[in-house]
């Protein structure tokens, strides 16, 4: 039972996650909340170790959720299941696209997309940036804002953020590097 709710969940991810990677993150969320194969803060785990590593980042959440549902056999699953779609529509699309390339309704369909999947990334950008600098659980009213922010890792991320800017030339790894081990060491 475990597997066929793997392949349709992932299925479904794949098929609706338009828009790249961080498209599968509301997707990753739900199916968080569904099942025990992770938790939302795996999630976030999740989020940086597939940002971190070679491959698309959809596909590496997927393996890696699908590691922890149902081992090997569950990873192999999860990530086929996920770009199963991508496949079938690559091969519907190609062969429609040289029939259909002038059609109005096609280019205005494509340019729909373009914003439905902004806002599907804007989003998850949304979620990865508040759970990651605020402690939402600690919301108890007015009186417990102060113990929402995260003041350290706020620091840390205004900081790395004026560095980017700043210091364009350096390359994107040592900034990572930088944020692996503040995160160790003061552990946010």
């Amino acid at each position: 039972m475990i597997y066929f709710q793997l392949f349709w969940e992932f299925f479904k991810t794949g098929l609706f996650a338009v828009g790249g990677g961080l498209a599968t993150i509301p997707f990753l969320q739900d199916i968080a909340e569904k099942y025990p194969w992770f938790t939302p803060n795996d999630l976030l785990d999740m989020i940086a170790v597939s940002e971190s590593t070679p491959g698309p980042m959809g596909v590496n959440s997927a393996t890696y959720a699908g590691f922890h549902a149902a081992g090997i056999p569950g990873s192999l699953l999860a990530t086929f299941s996920l770009v199963l779609p991508s496949v079938i529509v690559i091969i519907l699309v190609s062969r429609a696209l040289t029939r259909f390339k002038d059609s109005v309704l096609v280019r205005d369909a494509f340019y729909g997309l373009r914003p439905a999947s902004a806002g599907l990334i804007f989003g998850a950008m949304l979620e990865v940036f508040v759970a990651s600098l605020f402690h939402t659980e600690l919301w108890r009213g007015l009186g417990s804002l102060a113990a929402v922010f995260n003041l350290p890792a706020i620091v840390f991320f205004l900081l790395l953020s004026i560095a980017i800017w700043k210091l364009p030339r350096i390359h994107p790894i040592a900034f990572i590097a930088a944020g692996a081990v503040c995160g160790v060491l003061f552990q946010f």
